[in-house]
């Protein structure tokens, strides 16, 4: 006797889920690169800015760099100069000498102490001091014929001219104010008083050429010259005689 038992109904197979699997490559096979923020960038300048900053200020300071932030440039605006005049010049500059000349000035102020008021300031001078003769106040009977080569020129003895103090040789060397005295020289347009010490100078300059032998050497100095001048022309004696006026 045979049993027939019912078999279960077979399952279809269940299908595997599919997967999809992107593979994404970059070009050149190079990593995308991330863009940096912007606080890196402003940290990244900064840093840089310190550095050259330190760098310039290392080398003002050794000497490397030469660096000045306030120079200033000089532009000369000014017209050409205009002629005024021209003038004939008598003047025969015979010889000229070069003075030197120390100026030591203390202003004190009664009952202030040096250090609120008063001033001492020591300026050194040069400058020259020329010796002139004047031809065009030669008489008529200034030159006197003496035969066929002899000849007499009488002349005014030189005079000094005017002292010439050089900008570019003299300076103030020191000198020590008072406080009053600072605060009007700041609103001062000659703070060191630089003319009065040039006229000063002057005097200086003019008393030194008066006891020196400037007057002397002139003298020396233009007889050679009209004896080489006349002897050109034939003179061979040739006298000069100088006229000086009297001592007041």
């Amino acid at each position: 006797m045979s049993l027939l038992l019912d078999e279960p109904p077979r399952r279809a197979p269940e299908r595997a889920p599919e997967v999809t699997v992107r593979v994404v490559t970059e070009p050149d096979g190079r990593a995308r690169r991330r863009r940096p923020s912007i606080g890196s960038v402003i940290t990244t300048v900064v840093a840089a800015a310190a550095v050259v900053a330190a760098l310039l200020v290392v080398g003002v300071v050794t000497g490397f760099l030469h660096l000045n932030l306030f120079s200033t440039t000089t532009i000369d605006n000014s017209p050409p100069a205009v002629l005024k005049q021209l003038n004939d010049l008598t003047r025969y500059t015979a010889a000229q000498g070069k003075y030197e000349s120390t100026i030591d000035v203390q202003d004190k102020v009664s009952f202030l102490p040096s250090f609120l008021a008063g001033r001492h300031t020591i300026f050194l001078a040069q400058g020259t001091v020329d010796a002139n003769i004047d031809f065009a106040a030669l008489s008529g009977d200034a030159v006197q014929l003496r035969g066929d080569h002899a000849v007499t020129v009488t002349l005014h003895a030189p005079t000094l001219g005017k002292p010439v103090v050089d900008p570019d040789k003299s300076r103030v060397a020191s000198q020590d104010r008072g406080i009053v005295n600072r605060i009007g020289d700041f609103f001062s347009n000659d703070a060191n008083g630089a003319q009065r010490f040039y006229r000063l100078a002057e005097t200086k300059l003019a008393a030194a050429a008066r006891s020196s032998h400037l007057v002397t050497r002139a003298e020396k100095n233009t007889t050679t010259m009209l004896q080489g001048l006349l002897g050109r022309l034939g003179f061979t004696d040739v006298s000069v005689n100088w006229v000086r006026a009297a001592a007041k």
